[in-house]
């Protein structure tokens, strides 16, 4: 009798003990960009190290290719995706109501969770173009990327600070990332533009697989733009890093900055950014436009949305901020 009453009670300690040990996975979205962009490899980046240790926190990532920055900030407000990667002017824009989200207004939920590497507005044009700067591109066939793609954005915002319109082309594209360079070497187009970080594998197809050139994107109108809004700064496109292109190519660009709302719990994102923080050895070498990132940096750079409280907890936890 008494064995039997110890061996009940130890099967009734299994029978409570099992629930703890079987945890429910939660799964999580990541939206990014174009596969040939690096939104797409951030995305992807962060998934791999948050997978790493799903055992231990029972979270499940994933990053399909999307539409890109705006797609993304519209997505993570509607709650259609967890987190994104977006372009440092349309986390300004989304949060504030301004520009593209004017008609949906301001999205006081949206937060940011770190920012990641710059994005130089490239634009890259056929050599038998005759296109050497960025006006031009005026009269000739231009991608002008994807609606709801970062690129798409900001060539709009700089075509509207010239005053110019999609009439002003001769052809105005509207591929995806992932399609415009074999699109300039099948000479459909004569010029594509992107904000990409640095090297690129859409841009060294195009001046591997054709003759192009980087063209510098310079003048009074960017001037304005960078000297008006933070969220814009002058850059480079290293010289000697894409075939035809031997000297440094002058233009403006954005930050690349991975946000979330608050619709995402404390604990995820602290999760997902301790993930990423752990391991910053590894997540660096996932990408060459990774190579120079500085942790510290990245807590506060081209951040305009306020910090999540999950992002802040792992900071000050770090003494990062």
């Amino acid at each position: 009798m008494r064995c039997l009453t110890k061996c009940l009670l130890v099967l009734a300690g299994l029978v409570v003990a099992v629930p703890a040990a079987v945890a429910e996975d939660k799964f999580v979205t990541i939206g990014t960009g174009g596969q040939t962009g690096v939104y797409y490899v951030v995305g992807q980046s962060i998934c791999k190290l948050v997978n790493r240790g799903t055992k231990t926190h029972n979270i499940k990532c994933t990053a399909p290719s999307t539409g890109g920055s705006v797609a993304n900030l519209n997505a993570i407000r509607a709650g259609e995706q967890d987190m994104g990667v977006a372009q440092s002017d349309w986390q300004y824009h989304a949060y504030n109501g301004t520009d593209k989200f004017s008609d949906a207004g301001a999205n006081k939920a949206l937060r940011a969770v770190f920012s990641v590497h710059q994005e130089p507005f490239t634009v890259i044009a056929r050599t038998d173009s005759g296109i050497k700067t960025f006006d031009d591109l005026k009269g000739k066939r231009v991608n002008v990327g994807n609606p709801g793609s970062g690129q798409r954005g900001t060539m709009e915002v700089l075509m509207a600070a010239k005053g110019w319109s999609m009439d002003d082309f001769k052809l105005a594209s509207e591929l995806k990332s992932a399609e415009q360079a074999q699109a300039l070497c099948d000479n459909k187009v004569d010029a594509i533009v992107f904000t990409v970080g640095h090297p690129n594998g859409s841009i060294q197809e195009a001046t591997t697989s054709c003759d192009a050139i980087i063209v510098p994107v310079t003048g009074s109108a960017v001037h304005k733009l960078v000297s008006e809004n933070a969220y814009y700064a002058k850059a480079k496109i290293p010289g000697g890093m894409y075939k035809g292109s031997d000297s440094d190519v002058e233009t403006f660009g954005v930050g690349a900055t991975f946000v979330s709302s608050t619709n995402s719990d404390t604990d995820t994102i602290y999760t997902v950014v301790a993930a990423v923080f752990d391991n910053f050895d590894r997540f660096k070498r996932l990408h060459p436009a990774f190579a120079n990132l500085d942790p510290k940096a990245m807590t506060k750079n081209n951040l305009s949305a306020p910090l999540h409280d999950g992002a802040a907890k792992y900071f000050k936890e770090k003494g990062m901020m």
